[in-house]
């Protein structure tokens, strides 16, 4: 059994569902984005520059705790030419830039 810390263990029993889901799709969209890359053998570095972004402003954004907008999330799936984001029952085609 693992051992957990009572008084985190307090903490996060008061964090809002929503903030949890948030957290979880953050956290999910980053390893989509990491999948892409590596799928295309592209580092943060190449990502970064495709972007034309610092380094430092993409790890953030891969970091999974970085809040990006939808704005941001179109124009990396635009640049990555793959859907980062999907609605079930809905296709949205990618417009080319």
């Amino acid at each position: 059994m693992m051992k957990t810390n009572r008084i985190m263990d307090e903490i996060r029993s008061t964090i809002p569902p929503e903030m949890k889901l948030q957290m979880e799709m953050s956290v999910a969209i980053a390893n989509r984005i990491y999948d892409i890359l590596e799928a295309r053998d592209m580092s943060q570095k190449d990502f970064a520059r495709l972007m034309g972004k610092t380094e430092t402003e993409v790890s953030r954004w891969l970091s999974g705790t970085h809040n990006l907008t939808l704005a941001t999330i179109c124009k990396i799936s635009s640049a990555l030419g793959e859907n980062v984001v999907t609605v079930p029952d809905y296709e949205i085609e990618l417009v080319e830039a």
